[in-house]
């Protein structure tokens, strides 16, 4: 059953596939209204592409997952509806020509205009001033960011934030629609120790007020489940009768030895042709414009994938 605030979030055999291979596949998950889920491995493995998957923003290849109820890819509007992406590079950035008060407001507009009722736009206009700032002042609230000690106050650039102030904001613009999921990518890029300590803080303290929080980054705490994107290598300590990987079917959920929490995503080899050589021209089978997933397994390092997968995501 749902909360009142946060969605579940369960997956099965969940995969994207590109005309040069799996981004991932084999997802799997189960997890109750409120959780906290990290998605973890390394750059270039898939884990923004997972994230934009299960928030309704690209379509899936293979398996199926529901979130609040609302089964994909054939629900991807209506999960659209009750999932926030926080900060996703490529997708949302923060405009860094304006101050925090003007972003905060564009943000507000934008969100009482496509997700508001209509209702909404009826009310006078000193009413609905009122409501809007009430609104701000909550999520500003929510995500721990105070105006007040910013250098210029709510006139600071968006440009001049530090990183975890950034993070902040892009939080309190995604809960202006009070959102049931809450995605948010590269969580503890460029943070400290000490500031990714208070980035979690901050997405546990959501989840304890029951939104779901879904967040990538490249290690996980401890009490979070976990998503981990990439090659399954088995951990030297893995027991022998451990699931091995289906050479047929080049993929395995590996869980780590006593963590039920924790999926693996594997990717799987390029496609080959007759003579041994990739075959780029696969047939995705993932919906409109589904080249934006694609993703070379062979190299750790390539990002296509995760970049064309961002300018489809820009249209979602």
């Amino acid at each position: 059953m749902d909360s009142p605030h946060g969605a579940a979030v369960k997956a099965e055999d969940f995969g994207v596939k590109g005309p040069r291979g799996w981004v991932f596949r084999g997802i799997g998950i189960d997890a109750a209204p409120g959780s906290l889920i990290a998605v973890e491995g390394p750059s270039g493995s898939g884990r923004t592409c997972l994230l934009l998957a299960l928030t309704g923003r690209m379509k899936p290849t293979e398996g199926h997952a529901e979130i609040g109820r609302h089964r994909l890819p054939k629900k991807m509007a209506a999960v659209r509806r009750i999932a926030a992406l926080g900060p996703v590079s490529g997708v949302n950035d923060l405009d860094q020509a304006l101050t925090v008060a003007e972003q905060l407001r564009e943000g507000a507009l934008l969100q009482r205009r496509y997700d508001g009722p209509v209702r909404a736009l009826l009310r006078p206009r000193g009413e609905r001033r009122a409501s809007t700032a009430a609104r701000i002042d909550a999520a500003l609230a929510a995500a721990g960011l105070d105006v007040a000690t910013l250098p210029k106050g709510p006139r600071t650039s968006v440009r001049d934030l530090e990183r975890l102030e950034s993070v902040r904001l892009s939080v309190a613009i995604a809960l202006l629609g009070a959102p049931r999921l809450l995605a948010l990518d590269d969580l503890d890029l460029k943070l400290s120790d000490a500031e990714r300590a208070e980035a979690w803080d901050l997405l546990r303290s959501l989840a304890a007020r029951g939104t779901t929080v879904l967040a990538v980054c490249s290690e996980a705490p401890s009490d979070a489940t976990v998503l981990r994107t990439g090659p399954a290598a088995e951990p030297a300590a893995e027991p022998a009768a451990a699931p091995a990987a289906d050479p047929a079917a080049g993929s395995a959920v590996v869980p780590r030895p006593m963590d039920s929490k924790v999926t693996w995503g594997v990717q799987d080899a390029a496609p080959q042709d007759s003579d041994g050589n990739a075959d780029t021209d696969a047939d995705t089978d993932a919906g409109a414009d589904s080249t934006a997933a694609a993703h070379d397994p062979h190299d750790p390092h390539d990002t296509k994938g995760n970049d064309d997968a961002l300018a489809e995501a820009r249209r979602a």
